[in-house]
């Protein structure tokens, strides 16, 4: 029995093989964030018991206010938050894949190439496999908002390279100052096509509005 008929793209009596989380180096990849910020936090740690060792209070100060000074602002406190839900709903969208179609009869998934804040959520940019379309990831929409705890997921396809796809999650209304850099800076504002017909271009890849003219 497939595990969502209304998406199943391979025959319902074909016996595929399970798909598969990837070799040590693609689960190294994957985890490349957490593992970065246990080197750096443990570095540090080390760091800093040997400079107490010493008797040096300095690099102690220094550090509890690097910490504590972007904790204790609002600005601190979001940019933090934003960026816990890209390492969330990355992982997460490589567990639908896993869980669905979304991969291919080897079991590969999809590369998520960059994840990034935004003002409502994040906003992943995606190379597909071959074998899989937008149009896949379009139709699991609902499952992906459902996997990363989130209202809704837009998909859009680039106009001229079929094989680069952004999931945009949203999560919560707009919040000012969360949107990352944005994707129109690696291939420009109009080049990201929606897959649903009531849907444009997303916020931050639009052209900015010309000003009303007075007079």
């Amino acid at each position: 029995m497939p595990r969502n008929p209304r998406n199943q793209i391979y025959p319902a009596n074909e016996d595929l093989p399970a798909a598969r989380g990837g070799g040590p180096l693609v689960r190294l990849w994957r985890a490349r964030t957490e593992l970065l910020l246990a080197a750096v936090l443990g570095l540090a740690g080390t760091l800093l018991v040997r400079a107490a060792g010493d008797g040096h209070l300095l690099p102690l100060a220094l550090t509890a206010g690097a910490i504590s000074v972007p904790a204790a602002t609002r600005a601190g406190r979001g940019w933090i938050a934003a960026h816990y839900w890209c390492v969330v709903s990355r992982h997460r969208l490589q567990r639908v894949c896993l869980e669905t179609t979304m991969h291919t009869r080897a079991g590969r998934i999809p590369l998520i190439l960059w994840i990034t804040p935004t003002a409502t959520g994040e906003k992943a940019l995606i190379l597909t496999r071959a074998g899989i379309s937008a149009e896949e990831f379009e139709a699991y929409s609902e499952e992906i908002a459902a996997a990363c705890w989130a209202r809704s997921a837009s998909v859009y396809r680039h106009r001229a390279r079929a094989q680069f796809v952004v999931v945009e999650v949203v999560r919560r209304d707009e919040t000012p100052g969360a949107a990352g850099p944005g994707l129109d800076r690696l291939f420009g504002r109009r080049a990201w096509v929606p897959l649903r017909p009531d849907l444009k271009e997303p916020p931050d890849l639009r052209r900015p509005r010309e000003p009303a003219l007075i007079g």
